[in-house]
């Protein structure tokens, strides 16, 4: 430090001696404190040279033995290779509490029959899980006129379905693209049969059609020209084609166009409805390509929750228009949610916004509103009693919505179509009885689990199979694209909340590890320019907000990246780890590449979901990801094990199988275990109690003469901020006081460490508590600043710091980094306070403000940094009370 030479220079003595040259197993500071001294050491900083008298060897020694100390005082994390700069704690730190706030959630993702992977039971409602099925397994043909019935009734209509409608009237061919599971394909469904109902093919039954994904857009042209011998005039059809099945081309827009033609020569209307992905993204952005939003959450569950209570009090009679039994389906791309009671007919008093232009404009309340001018003024009606009822189950339905515990165990932002019919089913059981309460709330954690299936089951299948037209060999060629939408879900899951750069080059390298596992004798090769950022965010029910990012220790403005919903990351972990094993080695190799992330951001995060991860399977992770990495040579691997193992410890079920493997590495264990062992200790949940904490990070720091001293230190430093802080000060205070001189050394750098360390570098609680609001303080001011009652101990433990020979140059650095933070360059208040609360307990007596007297003089004369008289007169106030003050004292600090 510039100080350093100032101090080392002409001007000031050869060497700062303290006011004793005592070592720490002298009597503590207190009641002996003016008789502990030698008799040969310094009256202070400007007395004589004691080495004079001591001779050179032992002056040599002093310097040799500070050189060692302050060694022990280095950053434990910084590069072993030589590199100087600081390791970026307070980022870690930060990541590390992201990570946690985003997994832990106390989640038990409800569990499914395993012999019966296709079939699940939440609450009243059955879940039959279909994502086995290939896209191309749906058979072409008429869509069923009760169906039809029951969309118009239905039916939610998104945001922009009018400007859809037109569309569709105007150019008879629509391309529309939107997310699985948003809806989409009922919107097609509603928009075809809306055209078609008063056209050519008005009262045909077969006037809305599927057809097969795999006949396409140039098949679909030629079924529609094909004259009398093919389907009526006046026909809707609706494809949804394959384009993300590997050797499948999309069409073009000449195509398209062939396909406008003939459905204008036939009267017809066609909707081709495609995901959003770099496939469609050209014929999205063509002239019959439009995006269908999402219908709102709120109407959604709002109708779903009206039907299903109006079913439960026999109110189906009043209206129109609808016939059938009580079973009812809603599909969400592969998941079928069907209703298990049958209490009688469905209702259908839906009423959709009236609509201005063109054809279908109907009103699709049936005859509801004719029944409740009929019968409201009757005395007696029992519909009346029934009204009555009802209105208040809605009511009651409304408050157990915006239920925080309910919510929670949604953890979905907003639902899709099959989500709220499933969600309302929950509500209405509750509220009618048949479903508890516990019920409900697993019944609600199991729609992000079903999703998380829904995503990954079944997803290469396509690899196996024959290219369209081919039956002899599989397509390979698209594996990477095929991985990437899959690979994006699980970055995301385990790096959420971190800038979407991060999370795209996580998808990326986890894409190439998919790939490889799957066709190990290719290299995969992937467009580099086909990314669509936003078609990643949609089909990954993701978000991007604007946020900060942590460069180089400091805070900039970028872009992060989240799921829509804090159930999804945990479901999605869950579903890749139990349910896909396969998956699990390119997973594995994954997790160690973002270990070696120089980014805090990325590899802190990581680590949170391997912990997560093992928990799942303590085996397979503690023997694949934590111990192959605590064994690691460089540091940031270890740190990345030990997150991992506390993550772990901090479920019940596993934490004495980590308190077992931390204290035998403890004790048996290599170097680098030994030092993953300390890191672990670090975070206060990997042994039974905080002594037990202490003795093993003790154990840990005297083996071989010091070796790890270091790392003991720092990670004694981090228990401070738990509420056992006082027990840390006893022990350190032991320490000081020990026979073996490691013991001492150990408490020394820990003292001297909590001067130098901000609090932010080590903070692991949530923010919000007191030390979370002074995250740049050095911990020893930012302590004495919000705990009172440890003053005085702290105070004498850093007083026997500064009064020890080997510790002392050390401790008086840092004695000047915490002076020049008391107030900022700026001039507003920084660590003021806590100076105000310390230096009186530290500088009681005369010798300790000699020192601290010509440490002020020292700062005034730093070339680099030289101390304003104005704030070195400041600071000598808060330090000595105006009665302890000489004359001569004042004048010489201005």
């Amino acid at each position: 430090m510039a100080d350093e030479a100032v101090a080392d220079g002409p001007a000031e003595p050869a060497r700062v001696q303290p006011r004793d040259d005592r070592s720490p197993d002298a009597p503590a500071r207190g009641g002996a404190r003016k008789d502990d001294r030698s008799k040969d050491a310094p009256d202070g900083p400007d007395a004589p040279d004691s080495a004079d008298d001591e001779g050179a060897e032992r002056e040599k020694e002093r310097e040799r033995a500070a050189d060692r100390f302050k060694e022990l005082t280095r950053d434990p994390l910084a590069d072993e290779e030589g590199e100087k700069e600081p390791t970026d704690l307070a980022a870690a730190a930060r990541a590390r509490r992201a990570g946690q706030k985003l997994l832990t959630s106390g989640r038990d993702f409800t569990s499914f029959d395993r012999s019966r992977i296709g079939h699940a039971h939440v609450g009243d409602i059955n879940v039959t899980l279909d994502a086995r099925r290939s896209g191309l397994t749906m058979r072409d043909g008429p869509v069923p006129e009760e169906e039809l019935r029951r969309l118009r009734r239905a039916h939610i209509e998104p945001a922009g379905y009018v400007r859809l409608r037109r569309a569709l009237e105007s150019r008879r061919l629509l391309v529309l693209g939107g997310a699985p599971g948003t809806g989409r394909t009922s919107t097609a469904l509603a928009l075809l049969e809306e055209v078609t109902r008063n056209g050519e093919g008005a009262g045909s039954s077969e006037r809305v059609r599927r057809a097969a994904p795999e006949e396409g857009v140039r098949t679909l042209v030629g079924e529609v020209s094909a004259g009398e011998g093919g389907h009526r005039r006046g026909t809707g059809y609706l494809l949804e084609p394959a384009l993300d099945r590997p050797g499948t081309l999309p069409p073009d827009e000449t195509d398209l166009d062939q396909l406008a033609s003939a459905l204008a020569a036939r009267g017809s209307y066609a909707v081709v409805v495609v995901s959003v992905g770099s496939a469609a993204n050209p014929l999205l952005a063509g002239r019959y390509g439009a995006i269908c939003p999402p219908a709102p959450t709120r109407d959604l569950v709002a109708v779903r929750l009206r039907e299903r209570l109006e079913e439960e009090h026999g109110d189906t009679g009043r209206h129109g228009g609808h016939s059938g039994g009580g079973d009812r389906d809603g599909t969400l791309d592969g998941a079928r949610f069907t209703n298990r009671d049958e209490r009688g007919g469905r209702t259908g008093d839906v009423g959709r916004d009236e609509r201005d232009g063109g054809t279908g404009d109907v009103d699709r309340t049936g005859d509801a509103g004719e029944d409740r001018g009929g019968g409201a003024g009757r005395d007696g009606d029992p519909r009346e009693d029934r009204g009555g009822a009802f209105s208040r189950l809605s009511a009651r339905a409304a408050e157990l919505q915006e239920d925080p515990e309910v919510t929670e165990a949604v953890g979905l932002d907003d639902l899709r179509p099959a989500e709220a019919e499933v969600f309302a089913s929950l509500l209405a059981g509750h509220l009618l009885g048949t479903v508890d309460r516990e019920e409900l709330l697993s019944g609600c954690r199991g729609l992000a689990a079903v999703q998380a299936y829904e995503w990954f089951a079944g997803v290469d299948r396509a690899l196996a199979a024959p290219p369209p037209g081919d039956g002899r060999m599989p397509v390979r060629s698209g594996v990477a694209a095929l991985f990437h939408p899959v690979a994006f879900r699980i970055a995301l899951a385990v790096l959420g909340g971190a800038s979407h750069s991060a999370v795209s080059a996580a998808a990326h390298l986890l894409t190439w590890e998919l790939s490889v596992q799957s066709d190990p004798d290719n290299t995969p090769a992937r467009p580099l320019f086909c990314d669509d950022p936003e078609s990643d965010l949609a089909l990954s029910r993701a978000r991007q907000v604007d946020g900060t990012v942590d460069v180089a220790g400091t805070e900039v403005k970028g872009r992060l990246v989240y799921y829509r919903g804090s159930a999804l990351p945990a479901a999605v972990l869950a579903e890749v780890w139990d349910r896909h094993f396969p998956v699990r080695l390119p997973v594995v190799r994954w997790l160690r590449l973002l270990a070696d992330d120089p980014r805090p951001d990325v590899s802190m995060r990581a680590a949170v979901a391997a912990g997560e991860l093992s928990v799942r399977d303590f085996e397979h992770g503690y023997g694949e990801l934590v111990r192959p990495l605590a064994e690691a040579p460089t540091q940031r691997r270890r740190v990345f094990a030990a997150a991992a193992l506390d993550q772990a410890a901090g479920h019940a079920s596993h934490r004495k199988a980590v308190r077992k493997v931390v204290d035998d590495w403890s004790r048996y264990g290599s170097v680098p275990l030994r030092w993953t062992a300390a890191m672990a200790l670090g975070y206060g949940r990997s042994a039974d109690s905080t002594d037990e904490t202490l003795d093993t990070l003790a154990r840990i720091g005297i083996h071989d003469d010091g070796e790890l001293l270091a790392v003991a230190s720092l990670n004694v430093v981090r228990l401070l901020l738990l509420p056992e802080c006082p027990v840390v000060l006893g022990r350190l205070a032991d320490w000081t006081g020990h026979r073996g001189e490691e013991y001492q050394d150990l408490a020394l750098a820990t003292i001297v460490r909590l001067a130098l360390i901000d609090v932010d570098d080590v903070l692991d609680e949530d923010p919000g508590t007191p030390l979370a609001d002074r995250g740049d303080w050095p911990l020893l001011l930012a302590l004495a600043a919000t705990r009172p009652e440890l003053i005085g101990r702290l105070a004498d433990l850093f007083w026997t710091a500064l009064n020890t020979a080997r510790s002392q140059g050390v401790a008086l650095d840092a004695l000047e980094h915490m002076l020049r933070s008391a107030t900022r360059r700026d001039g507003r208040a920084w660590t003021r306070p806590g100076l105000a609360a310390l230096l009186p307990a530290l500088i009681a007596e005369e010798r300790d403000q000699r020192r601290l007297d010509w440490l002020l003089r020292r700062m005034m004369r730093d070339q680099d940094r030289p101390l304003s008289a104005g704030t070195a007169r400041d600071l000598w106030r808060l330090a000595v009370p105006g009665r302890q003050r000489r004359p001569d004292e004042e004048e010489s600090h201005g």
